[in-house]
C-alpha cells in the first residue's frame, strides 16, 4: 500500500518577525514547525521599514549599521534550534514584502503572529490582514 502525502503538511514556510513590544513570535514559530513537512524550510523574516528621508538625516548611519546587525543576529539565534530554518532580514513596507518574498521564493504557507485588531486596524489595515488577503498560498493567523 502506497502512503499519501497530507495535503495539510508544507515544505517552504514562511514566518514574518516584528519585533515591536508586547510580539511574541514563539506561538507561530511552534505553528509552523507543526505544520512542516519532513525536510521543510521555515524562513524566519524581518522586514526593515524605511525611514522617512526627513528623519534619517537626523540618525547616525552607524545606528542603522547597528540595528540590522542586531536583528541579523537574533533572528540566527532564533533559527538555531528548527530543523530546515533559515533567518532573512530585508527592507520595504512589511505586508507588500512579506507578499513579494513569498512569491519569489515559492512558499506555499506564512505562519504570521496577530495582535489583537483595534481602530487603528480598522482604519489603516494592519500586515497581518494585508498578507491574508493577497497571499496567493495557505496563511495561518497566530493571535
Amino acid at each position: 500500500m502506497r502512503e499519501q502525502k497530507d495535503d495539510t503538511m508544507y515544505s517552504n514556510i514562511l514566518v514574518p518577525v516584528s519585533f515591536d513590544e508586547g510580539r511574541d513570535v514563539s506561538g507561530a514559530i511552534e505553528v509552523a514547525q507543526a505544520l512542516a513537512a519532513d525536510g521543510a524550510k521555515i524562513t524566519l523574516l524581518h522586514v526593515m521599514e524605511h525611514i522617512p528621508a526627513y528623519a534619517i538625516s537626523y540618525m547616525p548611519r552607524e545606528y542603522l549599521l547597528e540595528s540590522r546587525k542586531a536583528i541579523d543576529k537574533e533572528l540566527a539565534d532564533m533559527v538555531e534550534d528548527i530543523p530546515g530554518g533559515a533567518s532573512e532580514v530585508i527592507e520595504g513596507h512589511a505586508g507588500r514584502t512579506i507578499l513579494d518574498w513569498a512569491g519569489e521564493h515559492d512558499v506555499d504557507c506564512i505562519v504570521i503572529a496577530s495582535h489583537r485588531p483595534g481602530m487603528q486596524d480598522l482604519l489603516l489595515g494592519s500586515t497581518a490582514s494585508m498578507v491574508v488577503r493577497h497571499a496567493a498560498c495557505a496563511v495561518h493567523v497566530i493571535r
